[in-house]
């Protein structure tokens, strides 16, 4: 009995991730990096033809923790003098997007809100529309300001919840407070488990961090809830980023740290992805199935890369 209750655990753990992804991108380009054989320089150059803009993820691309990636800063205001429409796209939950925008200034980034995508602004947006009760917020206090306008239960409830907000509350979690996400899901059948993006871990300043996306899958396991998700890597999150730009996806190139939830998510939507060599990237990314159709030593390659199509970056 205990080997088939792992069984089913680990079982629900993968589907609950997939389901996330929207399902495993199709007909996935072949890698063109640094290694590319010499008869993909063609293929790179027809793709980076047909791009018109760029999703920019940021902790891992333009900055680790508080510090600014080399040449991130540069690559940006190139972007920017250049006339390339563009979005900042994040599953920070830590921060609101007024916080970010200060955040991208100190490193010399200039943003303004309406440039910045995240989880909690998409969820807030969506509920805005579709609320029909009240909203349990398991969020940090700086990102609460996206959902000030919500009907928000206090933060000791167990009960009356119509939505459940899960997003990164780091040190913030512990068993309590997991449990009363918990309860919230148990006592009412119908009230609805939002997860704040699906990525698994980030680079913190101390080291690798579990992010949302575990919490969310302990909590769709023991409550039997599917979530849905706001945030990378649900295609819809970066189907609305191509809304926002007033292009197709496949005009898009997302520029990740992340294979599984910047590049398969960003591919499985239509769009292309640059997997950069920074932030939490690991040299074993490069054998997963997955295969970005850009490989860069970090985001500072992007001119050389955007103008050229070049594979020898």
């Amino acid at each position: 009995m205990k080997e088939l209750l792992t069984k089913n655990f680990w079982r629900d753990v993968k589907r609950t991730f997939d389901e996330a992804h929207e399902g495993p991108a199709t007909g996935s380009p072949t890698n063109t990096n640094v290694s590319a054989p010499a008869g993909a320089t063609a293929k790179v150059q027809a793709t980076a033809a047909e791009l018109r803009a760029i999703l920019f993820d940021m902790d891992g691309v333009l900055y680790d923790a508080d510090r600014s990636i080399a040449g991130a800063v540069e690559t940006v205001q190139w972007v920017q003098s250049e006339g390339i429409p563009h979005l900042f796209v994040t599953n920070t939950t830590s921060q609101s997007r007024a916080d970010l925008v200060c955040k991208l200034a100190i490193f010399g980034i200039a943003a303004i809100e309406a440039e910045i995508l995240t989880p909690s602004a998409a969820a807030a947006e969506w509920l805005r529309t579709d609320a029909k009760g009240s909203v349990a917020a398991f969020i940090r206090p700086a990102a609460r300001k996206e959902f000030a306008d919500l009907p928000l239960l206090p933060e000791d409830a167990e009960r009356g919840a119509a939505y459940v907000v899960i997003g990164d509350l780091g040190d913030l979690w512990d068993y309590r407070t997991l449990n009363r996400a918990f309860r919230l899901l148990y006592h009412h059948p119908e009230a609805k488990l939002i997860a704040l993006g699906m990525t698994r871990s980030w680079m913190a300043a101390d080291g690798i961090a579990l992010d949302a996306a575990p919490f969310v899958v302990a909590l769709a396991h023991a409550s039997g809830r599917k979530p849905l998700v706001f945030g990378k890597p649900s295609g819809a999150f970066f189907r609305a980023a191509a809304d926002r730009l007033g292009m197709a996806p496949g005009q898009l190139l997302m520029i990740g740290d992340d294979i599984e939830t910047d590049v398969g998510g960003a591919q499985a939507a239509g769009l292309k992805a640059a997997l950069v060599k920074t932030g939490k990237f690991r040299a074993t990314d490069l054998d997963q199935a997955i295969r970005p159709e850009f490989v860069l030593d970090s985001v500072a390659d992007l001119p050389r890369q955007w103008g050229g199509g070049r594979s020898d970056v």
